[in-house]
């Protein structure tokens, strides 16, 4: 009863306290779970941060049945604890059957939350005692293949785990894991993939505008940047050494192997301001152009226009300048020529590369206006949109003639990221081998799929795609194939076909496009090369460079170098302005006109190597009423100066009044065009006056009268002495003759008439006398009429130079 009661009633302190008491120890294994529980979820989630695990290599990259997969790595202590009885062991993940779960997947490579797969074991893992802070240890575990308990063909997770004991954390725990992909395809496939691979040898630009004045024009390089790229160890020197043994199609710019051969000769470096240096590496050149044609002897090689136009840019920013889409023809039509000069090689232009692979309409109408009829384009811009569950063929009609061939995005951007880092290169080629296994096993269909990876891979880069393509090569569900055969093969009929809108072209790539200003630009520099050409002797030591120069401006290789761009494009026009400078008018002082007519030279200039025609020199006068060149208001004459030398053209004039006239010369071109600046100078006619024009009268007068004065003198005495030769004496006989000789000899016997004999002797031979004084009379006619001094002189038409200091100004040839 009393038990009854306590059990019922109010508990006794005594019960109380032993409810209490048992409850408490109860409880204090969940509290020490609970308080437990916070504690560890911490220390995994700073695991992956204070430990790391570093995947450098995986051998081979797809393992075959029989194989023996090695991995290497390095476990490294980030944090301020030592790591007790650590261990690196092999963990298998689940199959991925989709390509968006191999996505997913490797956005949490290294996430200790999500599944970290079972552990190989065994003696498949790799011990270390302790791991001291800051300390890196390597690991190397070899397994073979058929250990891993591999299943069906397909992309399995693979992990590399560390596990160990903190002194925070006394128990074993993974403390860091790095995931990756292991693709298997135990035998060959039924059905591969036809892969083409770009291999891009491209690079920024290097070459000015410039070049030397003698007959080889050696070409001046902006820096020395090539000769490192293109040294053993650079960048394009890694390039070629990898690419030649890979099967993959060669797309190669011109201006690149311009550039490089270019170098092959003696060529000059940009100094400071306008200094230059010789360049040395010609040998690195040589053997460079060597190899690279022993390696595309028998590749597909595909030409992209001269100097790699920038595509986009010139559809969204240039169209709406004339003559844009010109250079973009003339960049194609020298492409071929340049590679197949260089390389020996004849290439294909059909093919058009926009940046990223990124189209809208406007961009696919500007890359085919040049000819090329096949546009390399990307799938993460041509979307698919009709629903097809597999990545269907690259090749689809997009109209008008037109192929777009859409490269896979994810494999062609699977190299993009920063891999100078062994782990992070090992994680690209697993993921682009997971990738291309993935899309085979989406279908039976055969299917022929294009990678288009950046356009200037960095050495690490190229390694990372090497050492992919090779395994892709050798792979069991892939097989090679050429970028024409990719672009001709039968399209999938459910393929996305439609063009997408300009709207949908990424605004982060149109944030780095060439702005209008550089076309217009560009056209500003055209347009004084085109009037400058046409007087030139030798146009192709202008027109060429110049015309590199200019496609070069277009370059893809100035996106995100805007100032860069600037100063190139800069550099160009300002280069041309100084050889355009070098043909020039001298300029001329004021010119003195002293009379009513003169001469003007005006001095043309070349100071160019080579001649100049084709130029028309005009003098104009402004006030045409008192001042006329070549009788009209103006007056033009040819030109045609030598290199190196100067040419005076004279124009005559005529004064009308005295005063200052102001003179322009300008050169013009045949066609009309104004070449360089004008020449304005001053003439001064002075002396032509009323009182001047009446004395050049009176002198005039004088001369008509003292000629008619001499014409009657001369015809007075010849009448006298034809009267005194005809007429016939008294006696009957006949006169002498002016000699006095008698015209018979009857003559002598006559009786002289003692009178006609006086009047005959009065101006005859006869009478000395009178002959002196008719000599007399004409000795002083000649004398008025030859002498300087005779009033009757003409005036001349100038001033007779003074002996006095001349004004200031120029005098002209009178």
């Amino acid at each position: 009863m009393a038990e009854a009661a306590d059990f019922q009633g109010t508990p006794s302190p005594a019960r109380r306290w032993l409810r209490r008491t048992g409850a408490l120890l109860a409880g204090a294994p969940l509290l020490a779970g609970l308080m437990q529980l916070p504690a560890a979820a911490p220390a995994q989630a700073a695991g992956s941060d204070a430990v790391s695990v570093a995947l450098d290599s995986l051998s081979p990259s797809a393992p075959g049945d029989g194989d023996t997969l090695t991995v290497s790595g390095t476990v490294t202590n980030n944090g301020k604890q030592a790591v007790t009885g650590a261990h690196v062991d092999l963990r298998m993940g689940s199959l991925l059957s989709t390509r968006s779960e191999i996505d997913t997947a490797a956005r949490h490579s290294d996430d200790l939350q999500s599944s970290l797969g079972t552990e190989v074991g065994g003696k498949y893992t790799e011990d270390f005692d302790s791991l001291s802070p800051g300390v890196a240890e390597r690991f190397s575990i070899s397994v073979p293949v058929d250990k891993l308990g591999l299943g069906q063909d397909g992309v399995y997770q693979f992990g590399v785990s560390l596990s160990g004991k903190t002194s925070a954390q006394q128990w074993d725990q993974v403390l860091s894991i790095q995931r990756t992909f292991l693709p298997w395809q135990s035998s060959e496939a039924d059905t591969k993939t036809k892969t083409t691979y770009l291999w891009p040898l491209i690079s920024t630009v290097h070459v000015t505008a410039k070049t030397g004045a003698g007959e080889l024009q050696t070409p001046v390089f902006e820096n020395d940047d090539l000769a490192k790229e293109i040294s053993s160890g650079g960048r394009l020197s890694q390039m070629l050494a990898l690419g030649k043994d890979l099967d993959v199609t060669w797309v190669i710019d011109p201006d690149l192997l311009a550039s490089v051969d270019a170098m092959t000769r003696n060529y000059r470096i940009q100094s400071t301001g306008t200094t230059t240096t010789a360049g040395t590496h010609q040998a690195v050149a040589k053997q460079f152009l060597a190899d690279l044609q022993d390696a595309v002897a028998d590749k597909e090689v595909v030409a992209l226009p001269f100097a790699d136009p920038d595509l986009a840019s010139l559809a969204h920013n240039g169209t709406t300048v004339t003559g844009s889409l010109s250079h973009l023809k003339d960049a194609t039509d020298v492409a071929a020529t340049t590679v197949k000069t260089v390389l020996h090689v004849t290439p294909s232009t059909d093919f058009a590369w926009p940046v990223d692979g990124a189209v809208d309409p406007s961009i696919i109408k500007v890359a085919t206006s040049a000819g090329a009829d096949k546009v390399i384009a990307r799938s993460d811009s041509l979307q698919e949109t009709g629903g097809l569950t597999y990545t269907p063929s690259a090749a689809r009609p997009v109209g008008g003639g037109t192929t777009a061939v859409v490269a896979d995005a994810r494999m062609s951007t699977a190299f993009q990221g920063d891999l100078t880092d062994a782990d992070s290169a090992t994680l690209a080629v697993q993921q682009f081998l997971a990738q291309s296994l993935a899309l085979n096993t989406q279908t039976s269909k055969q299917r022929s799929i294009v990678v288009a990876p950046q356009r200037m891979p960095s050495a690490s880069q190229a390694q990372a795609m090497a050492t992919a393509i090779t395994a892709l090569q050798s792979s069991n569900w892939s097989q090679s194939q050429d970028l024409a055969a990719a672009a001709k093969a039968k399209p999938d009929p459910g393929a996305t076909t439609k063009i997408p809108s300009s709207s949908a072209y990424p605004s982060s790539l149109r944030k780095r496009e060439l702005p209008r200003t550089a076309f217009e630009q560009i056209a500003r520099t055209q347009d004084k090369l085109d009037n400058f050409q046409v007087i030139l002797t030798d146009q192709s030591r202008v027109v060429t460079p110049f015309g590199r120069a200019i496609n070069r401006e277009m370059s893809t290789s100035w996106r995100g170098r805007g100032s860069e761009a600037d100063t190139f494009r800069t550099s160009v026009e300002s280069w041309l302005d100084d050889l355009i400078g070098q043909v020039k008018l001298i300029d001329k002082s004021e010119t003195k006109l002293s009379g009513r007519s003169a001469t003007i030279p005006v001095t043309v200039q070349n100071n160019l190597v080579q001649g100049v025609d084709h130029l028309v020199l005009r003098l104009t006068s402004t006030m045409p009423t008192r001042l006329e060149i070549g009788g009209k208001p103006y007056y033009e004459q040819p030109v045609e100066v030598s290199g190196g030398h100067s040419q005076s053209v004279k124009f005559s004039t005529s004064a009308n009044a005295n005063g200052r006239v102001e003179v322009t010369a300008q050169l013009y071109t045949e066609d009309g065009q104004e070449y360089g600046a004008p020449v304005r100078f001053d003439v001064k006619v002075t002396e032509v006056t009323p009182t001047v024009m009446l004395v050049i009268g009176g002198g005039v007068l004088l001369l008509v009268l003292a000629g008619f004065r001499m014409y009657t003198q001369r015809k007075r005495a010849a009448a006298r002495r034809a009267e005194e030769d005809d007429g016939p004496d008294e006696a009957g006989e006949d006169t002498p003759d002016a000699t006095g000789t008698p015209e018979s000899p009857g003559a002598a016997e006559a009786s002289p008439d003692p009178e006609a004999k006086n009047s005959d002797d009065a101006d005859g031979p006869g009478n000395p006398a009178a002959q002196g004084d008719r000599l007399q009379q004409e000795s002083v006619a000649r004398s008025r009429a030859d002498g300087p001094e005779q009033p009757s002189d003409p005036t001349p038409d100038t001033a007779l130079e003074s002996a006095d200091p001349s004004e200031t100004g120029e005098r002209v040839d009178r």
